[in-house]
């Protein structure tokens, strides 16, 4: 029997119980560029629109950053513009979750070890992981490629777009299978794959954002290789062999970590504790606190920086604005409704918040982990009831989210205010465009609590819910969807602080319906069976 014996079995089992997951990844993932590009048509149906559309992107460091680098004004350069880095996130994190799932996930939860009794290889798993990974990216591509084609979009532009997806799919299915051989715990392998997923996507913001001084910056991150493959604008394919090359490493990086450790362990191997505990444990809230310390200063950390990086960026709006009325356009498209540099940093607080609202998702989900390992019912065998169980992770979904808003706010509003000498005025502007996002967080962090406590097996839904959200503000206008569509995100209702009018009424119903999710959730919880 060779390592990879019954490899074939494990790929028609991974594929069977991914099919309605990866099914909505690949719908999403080839689908969101395809119907972008025909509104693009739709939008900017002559030359003259379109490039006036890429001289305002071209000369704007912001949206560059934000974005990624226009390099052609034709409909696949905008579309490569708009939805091709976005859209490699989103690929990498598909990636990582999905190879994650189906390795370290499984050594835990002990299947692992009963498949491995059987005629299966030592690293027949992992590799079942992968090559289903790498055939949904493949697949992703297949799609885009016939898809953008078929609107008339160049062949070979089509084809790159989709070898950037399937690349940056392959390299990051790497990056999990390498973080899976890491830690014991698959919740700690996905937190490093996807602070690995952001750290890349951080890496790359910072490179496009100050053009050539740190274009470097971009060729370290395999999400910046997507833009300087160029897609519709005289195609770089070597950049292709970086990500094959790149996965290649990972891929066997992985293979050799794994021949060199046990089964449902880590190649860290987890430290004992001590002989007594300490008495901050002795409460639900200190044992979640050491269970949540890690994450929250790893994304506090790293939020600051990406304030730091979007507010160097936000000096060169309001050169540009004046007299310039298609970047007004975009921005409005990308979150804002009106406004010169606000509105900039009402889009970019936008995103940031998106980001908070996926670490309440996941701390909240901290419930969901604890009762899969049966270690929530040894807590709840003492004294301690469900709802203080509950709320010693709800917490961090409540209370963190503003630490990380105020402080990636501040940090922009600093940065901006020392480039343009204005510190004390910036700070309490950008911070409270930052803090006005709350309410919209709480709301996802509500969801959570609700899917967990009232359908506890559909509570990885809340992932969708997110994710809808960001293709709503991302894609909604542009794609012109009705109204009724867009309201149901909750970053629609917020007011674009500070060059919108404050009204309260948003807030105060987006505060209400966050506090009834929170409240269901609760109740749905201490009235269920656990486990």
């Amino acid at each position: 029997m060779t390592t990879l014996t019954g490899t074939g079995k494990l790929i028609r089992l991974v594929l069977r119980r991914e099919r309605l997951r990866l099914s909505i990844w690949i719908f999403v993932l080839a689908g969101v560029p395809i119907i972008t590009a025909n509104a693009f048509i739709d939008l900017y149906p002559d030359d003259a629109s379109r490039q006036a559309l890429a001289a305002t992107v071209i000369s704007s460091p912001a949206l560059t950053s934000m974005l990624g680098p226009l390099y052609d004004p034709s409909i696949g350069g905008l579309v490569a513009w708009r939805a091709g880095v976005l859209g490699a996130v989103f690929v990498a994190l598909m990636a990582v979750l999905t190879v994650i799932r189906h390795t370290r996930e499984e050594e835990e939860t002990g299947r692992r070890e009963l498949l491995g009794a059987t005629v299966v290889g030592r690293h027949a798993q992992l590799a079942a992981a992968v090559i289903v990974t790498i055939l949904a990216g493949i697949l992703v591509a297949a799609l885009l490629t016939a898809g953008l084609t078929g609107l008339g979009l160049p062949l070979a532009g089509s084809l790159a777009f989709g070898l950037g997806f399937a690349g940056v799919a392959a390299t990051f299915a790497g990056v999990g299978a390498v973080a899976a051989q890491l830690t014991e715990a698959a919740s700690s392998a996905r937190g490093i794959a996807v602070s690995v997923v952001g750290l890349m996507y951080l890496l790359r913001v910072a490179g496009d954002a100050g053009g050539e001084a740190t274009e470097w910056m971009s060729w370290i991150s395999p999400i910046g290789w997507f833009s300087r493959l160029r897609p519709y604008a005289e195609e770089e394919w070597w950049v292709v062999f970086l990500w094959v090359g790149m996965a290649a490493v990972l891929i066997g990086a992985a293979v050799a970590i794994a021949a060199r450790r046990d089964v449902a362990a880590g190649a860290f191997p987890s430290r004992p504790g001590p002989s007594q505990a300490s008495p901050s444990l002795s409460s639900p809230l200190g044992l979640a606190w050491r269970l949540h310390r890690g994450s929250v200063i790893g994304w506090t950390i790293g939020l600051a920086v990406l304030g730091m990086v979007y507010g160097t960026a936000g000096d060169s709006i309001g050169d540009m604005i004046e007299g310039n009325p298609q970047l007004a356009e975009i921005l409005e498209q990308i979150g804002g409704a009106q406004g010169l540099t606000d509105t900039y940093f009402a889009a970019v607080v936008g995103i940031i918040a998106i980001v908070i609202a996926a670490y309440a998702i996941r701390a909240v989900l901290r419930l969901d982990v604890e009762e899969e390992a049966q270690r929530a019912e040894y807590v709840l065998a003492t004294a301690t009831p469900r709802r203080r169980f509950a709320w010693s992770h709800l917490v961090f979904g409540l209370v963190v989210p503003v630490v990380m808003l105020a402080v990636s706010g501040a940090m922009a509003g600093a940065t901006y205010g020392a480039i343009v000498g204005d510190v004390g005025a910036q700070v309490p502007r950008v911070l409270g465009a930052a803090m006005a996002q709350l309410p919209a967080v709480w709301v996802l962090t509500g969801t959570t609590i609700a899917l967990y406590g009232l359908a506890p097996r559909r509570v990885g839904f809340s992932w969708g819910v997110l994710v809808a959200c960001v293709l709503l503000g991302q894609f909604g206008q542009i794609l012109q969807l009705p109204q009724w569509s867009l309201n149901l995100s909750p970053f629609t209702h917020i007011p674009v602080v500070p060059s919108d009018d404050i009204e309260i009424l948003p807030f105060a119903i987006l505060l209400v319906v966050a506090a009834g999710l929170i409240s269901a959730g609760l109740v749905g919880f201490r009235r269920r069976d656990v486990g």
